[in-house]
């Protein structure tokens, strides 16, 4: 790990977990996706340039132990909502990645008034018929990569050709903590189409242009469901859009959020 960043673990009820922190500025909840969750992303490191980045692990992934008590990604939600006022923050910019976009808009459902503003990144979370979800859990690791990245070399540069044992526990780890969370129902949580209606934060719905994991109907759903939502393309990416063009993904995140701030510079020019 980088030390560009701070790393603690925090006490919660239940257990404990590991958080990545870094930043200054307006708060902003980062939750990360299904894998490499105890990495700092170079996207990360460009939001901490204008925000206070909280980049918690969640129960089972990375570093955090599992919380016997936490079992659902509703589960999680109530963890998180829990989190915020353990850091005593009343408020927050979300944003949340993949599976991590599941958790994130189940969080603004629970708890729209925390939320300042919502950004969903090729999220998880929604039924669509007609464009399920690809099961990757029964594919080989070199399967997985082909439909995980567009650019074969961008995995190529991130995984270590040949791994050791403990970078494969790693990623094993991560896969068990997915598959507790999000098996059964696979990926979805058939309520939450339902209640998206109470999300009352200006949400962003990102997507990556060749996303072959969540179909782009799922992004197109989320934000005809989600009032006000807006719903950029993202080009040149598959499913792990946040690595493989962390620029565009932070800079759309920047000005979104920051919106006076883009305002200012508008008139400015």
């Amino acid at each position: 790990m980088s030390d560009e960043f701070e790393f603690r673990r925090i006490a919660v009820k239940g257990g404990e977990i590991a958080v990545m922190e870094a930043g200054a500025g307006d708060p902003l909840l980062l939750l990360h996706a299904a894998g490499l969750s105890d990495l700092w992303l170079p996207a990360y490191s460009r939001l901490a340039e204008r925000f206070r980045v909280i980049v918690p692990q969640h129960p089972g992934f990375g570093q955090s132990p599992t919380i016997d008590a936490i079992e659902t990604v509703e589960n999680l939600a109530y963890h998180y909502d829990d989190l915020l006022t353990l850091l005593g923050l009343e408020s927050v910019k979300l944003v949340g990645v993949s599976f991590g976009g599941w958790v994130a808009a189940e969080l603004a459902v629970l708890s729209p008034q925390r939320i300042e503003s919502l950004v969903l990144i090729d999220a998880l979370g929604l039924r669509v018929p007609g464009s399920p979800v690809t099961d990757t859990f029964e594919m080989a690791a070199e399967a997985q990569l082909k439909v995980l990245f567009h650019d074969p070399a961008v995995p190529q540069a991130l995984f270590p050709a040949e791994p050791d044992i403990d970078f494969l526990m790693k990623l094993y780890r991560d896969e068990v903590a997915f598959a507790r969370y999000a098996w059964v129902p696979f990926c979805n949580n058939p309520k939450l189409a339902g209640r998206l209606h109470r999300v009352a934060a200006p949400t962003l719905v990102l997507w990556a242009e060749h996303d072959k994991i969540v179909p782009a109907a799922h992004g197109a759903r989320y934000a005809e469901l989600i009032a006000g939502a807006s719903l950029e393309i993202i080009p040149g990416a598959g499913h792990s859009v946040l690595i493989e063009q962390p620029v565009p993904c932070a800079e759309a995140i920047i000005r979104f959020a920051t919106p006076a701030a883009a305002t200012i510079a508008s008139a400015a020019a």
